[in-house]
């Protein structure tokens, strides 16, 4: 944004001191030496570098340190960021440009990075007031966005694990944030543990390929396996800085190749009793060794994945607990129901053995007048019609005449009954039913 004078005011630019010459700048570049600020003097319309302080350069890549050349020759990714017209214009009007938080993609290709820098626009001016340059002075913002970014994001993640989101919805955005928040570009994998910690299954990988992903669900933990099975194995993390040279790749080198990686740093995610959740790996496409903000970003992640899967698998034990529970209740609730019909079903055995006792002892109330009736005794209250072929008894010395299908029914539901006498023809005639 453009700094405008106060009302009443005359525009900055015009009441600007002359810089004084190389003496100035020599004392600018003494106070700005050794600082973190980055600073650089630009000459005439073509912004030639005349001097610049370390930060400076190690901003924009030592490889880029030197001056006596135009800005856009040093840097010329400026010229369609806009950065080139905002010198013309400060160079033109001999106002100030003050920018906040602006993006920049410094270098080109595989050697770009992006940064954020809080900068300002000084004209430069001779003793006549006339402008001779430009004066760069700003502060690398590029740590604190990205500090920012990172715990908004790490915040949504611990958000998400405290409403109980999906493991692979928590995962795989874990994935996502830490691929975009990383400044050169990064392949996120996250391998889930088998309960037995020997194998390892696939939990999230949303940048690297579907085959590549497939070949190595299921991979064995163990010294030696890749860099995953290897962390696994042994609870620690495994940097493989060049995946074409590491033994730890022989048996899925060709596989990396295919899916385009070079590098693989991977770290084990442990629970808190020290177990094997998993592991978390960040892939490159070329050899790279890691700086300490890398390991920093990935054991950060990686205890959030602990965090996750932990809470996944209470929660699944949780649920598991109870369907344990449901099952034993509706089991114990099947008992009730049955032992209730048993209890129902003897009752009744109980009702109709009494119902036959009773005619027990009236058929021999009756038997003591009539030893050998025609019809059967035993057909209750609605009688039968039967010839009595069969006499029985019970333990009290009642006994009856009665047809083979009453005297059946006596003999199953009242213990106590018997077939009375063989010599009267009652046991033979109950075998030859």
């Amino acid at each position: 944004m453009k700094n405008s004078p106060a009302p009443g005011q005359p525009a900055m630019g015009v009441t600007s001191p002359p810089d004084g010459g190389p003496a100035a700048d020599d004392d600018l570049r003494a106070l700005f030496g050794q600082s973190t600020a980055v600073f650089a003097s630009l000459a005439g319309p073509e912004h030639v570098v005349e001097t610049a302080n370390p930060a400076f350069f190690a901003a924009i890549g030592e490889d880029r340190a030197r001056t006596g050349t135009t800005i856009v020759a040093l840097m010329p990714e400026l010229a369609d960021q806009g950065f080139i017209a905002l010198l013309d214009e400060v160079y033109r009007t001999g106002e100030p440009y003050t920018g906040r938080d602006r993006r920049i993609v410094l270098g080109a290709g595989a050697h770009s990075r992006e940064a954020f820098f809080d900068f300002t626009y000084e004209p430069r001016r001779n003793a006549d007031g006339h402008v001779t340059g430009i004066r760069v002075i700003g502060v690398e913002t590029t740590q604190i966005k990205q500090a920012q970014r990172l715990m908004a994001e790490h915040r949504a993640l611990l958000e998400e694990i405290a409403r109980q989101a999906p493991l692979p919805e928590v995962l795989d955005g874990m994935a996502r944030s830490i691929e975009e928040l990383a400044p050169q570009e990064v392949l996120v994998s996250v391998l889930l543990a088998d309960p037995d910690g020997r194998h390892l299954r696939h939990g999230a990988a949303p940048s690297l390929p579907g085959f590549y992903n497939e070949a190595i669900d299921g991979i064995a933990t163990g010294e030696g396996v890749g860099s995953c099975g290897t962390a696994a194995y042994r609870r620690e993390p495994v940097i493989v800085t060049d995946i074409a040279t590491d033994p730890f790749w022989d048996d899925f080198r060709d596989l990396a190749g295919q899916a385009g990686v070079a590098a693989c740093w991977s770290m084990p995610i442990l629970a808190r009793d020290g177990g094997l959740l998993g592991t978390f790996a960040m892939y490159h496409r070329t050899a790279r060794v890691p700086q300490d903000s890398d390991l920093a970003l990935a054991r950060l992640f990686a205890g959030t994945a602990a965090l996750a899967i932990e809470r996944h698998r209470i929660e699944e034990e949780k649920a598991a607990a109870e369907a344990r529970a449901r099952a034993a209740h509706d089991a114990l609730t099947e008992v009730v129901r049955a032992e209730r019909q048993l209890r129902a079903e003897a009752e009744q055995r109980a009702a109709a053995a009494a119902e036959l006792a009773g005619r027990m002892r009236a058929a021999a109330i009756a038997q003591a007048t009539l030893p050998h009736p025609e019809h059967c005794q035993l057909g209750g209250a609605q009688g039968c019609t039967a010839p009595a072929e069969i006499k029985v008894a019970d333990s009290w010395g009642d006994a009856a005449w009665g047809c083979p299908e009453h005297v059946e029914e006596a003999i199953l539901n009242v213990r106590s009954v018997f077939i009375a006498s063989e010599e009267l023809g009652g046991l033979g005639a109950y075998l030859r039913r």
